[in-house]
């Protein structure tokens, strides 16, 4: 499959060139014909070369290196950060600065001093100083910002630089090729194609032409860190992997096993239990039954035998009461008696002095 189609390239308008008038020689070889004062891009040409420029980037890229991606014209600079980002590369998408490959210390000491800058203000420490110096640190932390942002995690040189119009970006061009670094870009019919070690012929102004190539630039990148991350794992690496993987999954299986004959006795200890707990209460159910009929009667025949006792504790107290009532008659009989033989002789006595009187 290919990485880009004749019938992509059409859509988008990358084969229209510029005027004839603007036109480089250097680029002759590239141009398929001329029509109404505009170079036609020959796109057989593009198609081979991007292809090339496709896999270098990818097997760059899976090696260890890393792309930046410079594109400072106002059409091409949402589509050069959009892509960088999605990809993980470095972008310049404001202005190139003068010495940031050639001189890349120095750049990476600014790259610093924004950070701290950007600490300030998220801690708030910026609010304690005087607001002139403030002031002026924000100002100079956007300045920074704007032309820095896309190199904020860039610890050394990139490996490749990709370009787009070479023409209006000579400065990035002239630096990646005094620090040897390789540069792919999309070259038009005005610019020079000689700076350029793998040029992709094509149109550099039209958005939608520069967002395609881009785009499929960023994929190669993305295949590369994929590809960076299978190679990471040897085959060393993999086979102790694998077979950490298969003890793993024995242990599993063995704490798994263990588990479950625990569980499959415990099951059947416990359906044996409830087996014999019913077979238990089926069987005692009659016998609990007899056992409380048994113990109703004894307290029945208990409470009759305190009924009985309590009568016969009675009868002998009535049977006394009915012995003593002769006897209390008898000495109230003889108390009458006695009363009246007193009566009898205190009359007498009364009698004897009358006649002795």
């Amino acid at each position: 499959m290919d990485v880009l189609t004749m019938k992509e390239l059409l859509e988008t308008g990358v084969h229209f060139g510029h005027r004839t008038r603007k036109w480089n020689p250097k680029m002759a070889r590239y141009i398929f014909t001329e029509r109404k004062g505009i170079h036609i891009i020959d796109l057989e040409q593009t198609v081979d070369l991007f292809r090339k420029a496709y896999y270098s980037v990818r097997d760059c890229v899976a090696s260890g290196g890393e792309v930046v991606f410079v594109g400072t014209k106002k059409q091409v600079q949402a589509t050069i950060s959009e892509e960088a980002l999605r990809c993980g590369a470095h972008y310049v998408n404001q202005r190139w600065l003068g010495g940031t490959l050639t001189n890349f210390a120095t750049i990476k000491l600014s790259i610093e001093r924004m950070k701290k800058m950007e600490a300030m203000i998220e801690d708030g420490s910026i609010e304690f100083m005087p607001n002139k110096e403030a002031s002026r640190m924000r100002r100079r932390l956007a300045k920074l910002q704007r032309n820095l942002d896309g190199l904020r995690r860039m610890d050394k040189k990139p490996s490749l630089m990709y370009v787009i119009d070479p023409d209006s970006e000579t400065i990035a061009v002239h630096e990646a090729n005094l620090a040897g670094i390789p540069v792919i870009a999309i070259v038009d019919t005005n610019c020079d194609p000689d700076p350029i070690d793998f040029l992709i012929p094509g149109n550099d102004d039209a958005i939608k032409a520069t967002k395609l190539i881009t785009a499929r630039i960023a994929d190669a990148i993305i295949e590369g860190r994929e590809g960076r991350q299978d190679e990471n794992e040897s085959p060393a690496t993999a086979e102790a992997a694998k077979a950490e993987e298969a003890s793993v999954a024995e242990g599993e299986e063995a704490v798994v096993e263990a588990a479950a004959e625990p569980v499959e006795a415990t099951e059947e200890v416990a359906e044996a239990e409830v087996e014999e707990a019913v077979v238990e209460a089926t069987e005692e159910a009659p016998v609990a039954a007899v056992e409380e009929a048994a113990v109703e009667a004894e307290a029945e025949a208990t409470s009759d035998e305190a009924v009985v006792e309590e009568t016969a504790e009675e009868a002998p107290d009535v049977a006394e009461e009915t012995e003593d009532e002769p006897k209390v008659e008898e000495d109230e009989a003889e108390a009458k008696e006695e009363v009246a033989e007193e009566a009898s002789q205190v009359e007498d006595d009364k009698e004897k002095e009358t006649d002795d009187d």
